[in-house]
């Protein structure tokens, strides 16, 4: 009996590791700028003349069937053994785009809910996320308004707010960002950038008051990177693994972001890690419940979403459009992803 006891125990402790792993379920979040994901309708709301038909860019229905394909073909090219869980969209014009999207072959299944407000850009537009209902139980959501007391009549695009329950049961609060573009100059822009930081600081600076135990994954494209002032010292946001002080959130992106020929979206041969994911410490190397490690930021790099530039000898994004000229990519950012586990 003793001999047996023991043999149960060993064949116990052999197979433990192989049942542990087998149990451990994937929670895969997405973030992607989907270059000016408009419909071919003309809006009386916003200045979006120049994706219709007769518009200047000649949006056609045939154009904007030809992107969804491929916006779909991109979620379904991010590896993992589950549909992601949360994605995250940046510059999506409506309800309705999204709606196109999730019902494109391959992604149906999953029966993807939405998360989506009209805001206050003047092209229309914004964020939006997109979630399985099965791993994430959405509770509620909100638009952060950015208040620019330099320029109160700048019409910023909010920060979507989504608060639901992941599937370990805790309080995930999600934030998707798509702050000022660089357009006119780094530094003439940065400025608002250092507000749309400073809005969200404030927003997680609320949540310490209120709630205990949550837990928060911050994306989207920020226009800037990892080591410029808005994300280092406006949102405290940073890579450190040790001596954590109250408030700090840790990037996931800003080592691979030092690595060179890395990056999301690039600039005449330069690349930049615009778009980033940026967790609550209480997310990282868990024990129990929804977690990941310090390295899991990766950015999707298939070869069918580049095109071989001459000019600058290496393929970069394909995107939609250059300027008015149709070039038929899914979009000119790369989409990242990381995937947790619970």
């Amino acid at each position: 009996m003793k001999n047996r006891a023991i043999l149960t125990a060993l064949i116990f402790i052999i197979l433990q590791p192989l049942y542990s792993q087998k149990n451990v379920k994937s929670f895969l979040v997405v973030s992607y700028n989907v270059e000016n994901l408009f419909d071919t309708i003309n809006s009386p709301l916003f200045e979006d003349d120049e994706f219709t038909p007769s518009g200047a860019k000649e949006w056609t229905y045939k154009r904007y069937k030809k992107k969804l394909n491929d916006l779909a073909r991109v979620v379904l090219s991010i590896p993992g053994k589950e549909f992601p869980a949360l994605i995250g969209l940046a510059e999506v014009e409506n309800r309705d785009v999204l709606e196109d999207l999730i019902h494109m072959r391959g992604l149906r299944k999953r029966e993807y809910e939405i998360v989506h407000d009209d805001g206050q850009d003047p092209r229309g537009i914004e964020c939006a996320l997109l979630y399985r209902p099965d791993l994430f139980k959405y509770k509620s959501h909100e638009y952060v308004p950015i208040s620019d007391p330099v320029d109160p009549d700048y019409l910023y695009r909010g920060i979507l707010h989504v608060h639901g329950k992941g599937p370990d049961g805790s309080s995930l609060h999600i934030f998707m960002n798509h702050w000022k573009s660089r357009s006119g100059g780094v530094q003439e822009t940065e400025r608002q950038r250092m507000f749309s930081a400073i809005t969200l600081r404030k927003q997680l600076d609320m949540l310490v008051a209120r709630e205990s135990g949550f837990k928060v994954i911050i994306m989207g494209d920020f226009n800037d990177e990892p080591t410029n002032r808005s994300i280092t010292n406006g949102l405290s946001a940073l890579n450190k693994r040790h001596n954590i002080q109250m408030g700090e959130h840790y990037n996931l992106f800003y080592d691979l972001h030092n690595i060179e020929g890395e990056g999301t979206y690039n600039y005449k041969g330069n690349w930049y890690m615009l778009d980033q994911v940026i967790v609550s410490y209480s997310l990282l190397n868990q024990e129990r419940g929804l977690t990941t490690g310090f390295e899991s930021g990766q950015v999707l790099k298939e070869e069918w979403m580049l095109y071989l530039s001459e000019k600058y000898g290496e393929s970069l994004p394909s995107a939609t459009y250059g300027g008015a000229e149709y070039y038929g990519g899914p979009s000119d950012h790369l989409p990242i992803y990381v995937e947790f586990t619970w």
